[in-house]
């Protein structure tokens, strides 16, 4: 049952759909064929790798039985969640909690905490103590986090792994 939409603003609107194909007891691929969508768009959307864009609204809109305009609104509210939270983070964690040593190659001064996140997320869990690795958590969240981490695919030193194990649960 679809939720009304107050109830679920700036949640992405994957998680709902997800939670309907599951709920319709359909495997992805099925309900893509059903919309006559294609099963990577519908990953991607599960995924929240991809937003909802009017065609696709409508589409589930009238697969679903409910207003076509229901996921784009719900897309909507999450793309100003986004906004919101990035406005109201901090643009660098508390450097006082980070050794300027961790990042000896670069300039530490003109790091851009914000562009260059997976590079430092990568770097802190490396070679990065207890403080600076729950200082990376906190600013960035751990969501964001473990998003980036997912990301990263050559970790050859043993304390990356074991941080990530530690810190994050993986």
């Amino acid at each position: 049952m679809i939720p009304e939409i107050s109830k679920v603003k700036g949640i992405h609107p994957g998680a709902i759909l997800r939670r309907e194909i599951k709920g319709l007891g359909l495997k992805n691929k099925e309900f893509a064929a059903l919309i006559n969508e294609h099963a990577q768009t519908i990953s991607a959307v599960l995924n929240e790798k991809r937003s909802i864009n009017p065609n696709l609204s409508v589409k589930l809109g009238t697969k679903l039985g409910i207003d076509n305009d229901y996921f784009m609104l719900l897309q909507a509210s999450y793309d100003v969640k986004i906004v919101q939270d990035k406005l109201s983070q901090p643009q660098t964690p508390d450097l006082k909690t980070i050794r300027k040593a961790l990042f000896w190659d670069t300039d530490f001064n003109k790091i851009d905490w914000i562009k260059s996140k997976r590079a430092i997320i990568k770097r802190v869990f490396e070679r990065g103590n207890e403080n600076e690795i729950g200082e990376i958590l906190k600013f960035y969240g751990k969501h964001t986090v473990n998003k980036e981490l997912e990301n990263i695919s050559n970790n050859f030193l043993p304390s990356f792994k074991s941080n990530v194990n530690k810190y994050i649960g993986v």
